[in-house]
């Protein structure tokens, strides 16, 4: 009988739930059985906010650090918080059924973002969210906060906070869209490239894992990710920068695959530049084309303008709780965040 998996996930409720499902999939569709090796990454430890640490890898480094080391088999990521650029060593060996990509308004009094009232405060800690939000023109505060979804929802219920934005996905993972007061049109709120989905890696010299990982990947999920972050590859943004993107898969008027995508770059003035653009999106040089062709239009019509304003978009509050690859390329272990020494891991059976 062969040895269980060892799966490297994040310690949070969200990430080990994430995990958890990937290695259910995982053991009904090939019968090898998977455990879980819990991780700390950099972003679970430091209690600045992304947009001053950088954002992109925070949560991702150690965990490719342990699979490189052999520590682990495979890992998952939220596959928004992947750099963009390639890993060495790491494949992205599945990119499982994508959730549902949209934000969500969690409100005091079931209230929607259009109901909230100028001067209400409204938590995020996403640039792109806080951007997005000034953009519309409601006059709310947006209030910079870190913290896992129990921590921010507490924010609401304690009367801190007016309402928070969250991703759909996450909470319908952990069984918590109960909470949701409205979930955000994409034309209010475009979500963060990838958003809603998974990133399963795993070493690109480990052809077994590999091959059982081919099981989980879903192919219009996996084209419609590419295209989104090859989007922001071209714009040369981070996941914490505000910039937004939405891939939606279908047919043309003769049935051939294509994809209508549209993005976002706003800035914590209000300024906010909207462009789409359809086009086939059969493979991935079509996705990557597509992503590529729509930062091309950005740039031409002054995406480049809004850069200086990105890094603070939006952060005009602070709450800091005490809390504790190849077809889509990835990155490094973020070689610029501080060392804090090897993060090992701990099996749970």
């Amino acid at each position: 009988m062969s040895a269980p998996l060892l799966l490297g996930t994040r310690r949070s409720a969200l990430a080990t739930a994430q995990s958890g499902h990937v290695a259910a999939a995982l053991t009904a569709a090939t019968g090898r059985e998977v455990e879980l090796v819990e991780i700390t990454t950099y972003g679970d430890v430091t209690r600045a906010a992304l947009a001053q640490i950088g954002g992109t890898g925070v949560f991702v480094g150690a965990l490719r650090d342990a699979l490189l080391r052999g520590e682990v088999d495979l890992a998952v990521h939220s596959l928004k918080d992947l750099p963009t650029a390639p890993a060495p060593g790491i494949a992205l060996a599945a990119v499982p059924l994508r959730e549902d990509p949209r934000d969500v308004l969690v409100a005091r009094d079931g209230l929607t973002l259009a109901e909230l009232p100028p001067g209400s405060r409204i938590g995020t800690g996403s640039p792109r969210r806080a951007a997005q939000i000034a953009a519309l023109g409601h006059g709310h505060e947006v209030v910079a906060v870190r913290g896992n979804v129990d921590t921010r929802l507490g924010f609401v219920s304690s009367g801190e906070l007016d309402a928070v934005v969250l991703a759909r996905a996450g909470l319908a993972r952990l069984g918590r869209t109960d909470v949701v007061t409205e979930t955000l049109d994409p034309l209010q709120l475009l979500p963060a490239p990838g958003q809603g989905a998974l990133a399963v890696e795993c070493r690109t010299d480990d052809a077994e894992t590999a091959a059982l990982l081919a099981a989980l990947d879903d192919p219009a999920s996996r084209l419609a990710v590419l295209a989104e972050r090859s989007l922001l590859a071209a714009l040369e943004a981070g996941c914490s920068a505000p910039v937004g993107a939405l891939a939606e898969l279908g047919e043309d008027d003769e049935g051939r695959a294509e994809a209508y995508l549209r993005a976002v770059v706003a800035s914590s003035s209000g300024d906010a530049l909207r462009l789409s653009v359809t086009g086939p999106c059969a493979s991935p040089a079509d996705a990557r084309a597509l992503g590529a062709r729509l930062a091309a239009d950005l740039l031409e019509a002054g995406a480049a303008e809004l850069a200086p304003s990105l890094a603070a978009a939006g952060t005009t509050t602070s709450l800091d709780p005490s809390a504790s690859s190849s077809p889509l390329p990835d990155a490094p272990a973020s070689a610029h965040l501080p060392d804090l020494g090897p993060l090992t891991g701990e099996r749970v059976t």
